[in-house]
């Protein structure tokens, strides 16, 4: 059967992610007091993070229009479509109106998930809708094994900068600027509905870190039938040394290390990581 996995470039793939999985990737744009930045291959991801940094202004952001899901649905005759957290962005009403179009004319096989997630989340979605292909399951098959291994899967991150808070005012500025001089570290997480809430506040980022650990522990359970990821904002020696710790207090199954692309680069800021299991 000709399968095909798409997902939008919330998506956070390493090179060699990207040779397994040959992932259709739609791009988001991301806008920086006018100058827009499309996610995909070509983005300098650093020129993104300086633009940032020297902007006063929010980050905003603009999901792909269904016609770019569209391009992807028509490369496979079943499809399989991995979008951030719909109640974060748009991208998974659009990826629907697409499906909907494109079972208009033709009898493929498309089911879009919603993986109440983001960055790293849909990355293991992904991985798990490749092991299901790979095992020989049939498309109503794969939904259900996925669907059930989404509603399992737990998302954290933990920013270093609290700038992107400040300028798109879910903190005031009063507030940021103290939790910064007294460095505390905010625990964040997603909720069941794919929300984003404050799960601990530290203060200093070993202490951050390491509660991180300890989380993963309170939440988690049979680690070593399942994969860790972690995403990093231009922080590699950062997830490194978060991956070595993990590794020595549980037995995930594997623990695997991507960058960032734009989206999630736009949002977790500079030195932020994302973890999901």
């Amino acid at each position: 059967m000709n399968y095909k996995i798409v997902a939008d470039s919330s998506c956070d793939l390493n090179d060699e992610l990207k040779e397994k999985m040959d992932i259709g990737l739609v791009p988001l744009k991301i806008n920086v007091e006018g100058r827009t930045f499309i996610d995909d291959e070509s983005l300098n991801v650093k020129e993104l993070l300086k633009a940032m940094k020297e902007s006063n202004q929010p980050v905003k952001t603009s999901s792909p229009s269904p016609g770019d899901f569209l391009k992807e649905y028509q490369k496979g005759d079943n499809v399989f479509v991995v979008t951030l957290s719909s109640a974060l962005s748009s991208t998974y009403s659009n990826a629907m109106l697409a499906k909907n179009i494109a079972l208009e004319t033709s009898n493929k096989f498309i089911h879009v998930f919603d993986t109440l997630s983001a960055s790293i989340g849909e990355t293991l979605v992904s991985i798990k809708i490749l092991e299901s292909i790979q095992n020989n399951l049939r498309p109503k098959e794969i939904v259900k094994k996925v669907e059930e291994y989404i509603n399992e899967m737990k998302t954290f991150f933990i920013l270093e900068s609290l700038d992107n808070l400040m300028k798109n005012g879910r903190i005031s500025k009063t507030m940021g600027h103290i939790a910064t001089i007294l460095s505390i570290k905010p625990i964040m997480g997603g909720d069941d509905d794919g929300t984003i809430k404050l799960v601990e506040k530290v203060r200093g980022s070993k202490r951050a870190f390491n509660r991180l650990v300890d989380i993963i522990g309170e939440q988690g359970e049979r680690f070593e039938d399942k994969i860790l990821g972690i995403a990093h904002v231009n922080a590699l020696n950062k997830a490194e040394e978060l991956k070595k710790a993990i590794e020595e207090k549980y037995n995930f199954k594997e623990i695997i290390i991507v960058e960032t692309a734009g989206l999630s680069t736009a949002y977790a800021d500079d030195g932020g990581i994302i973890i999901a299991f």
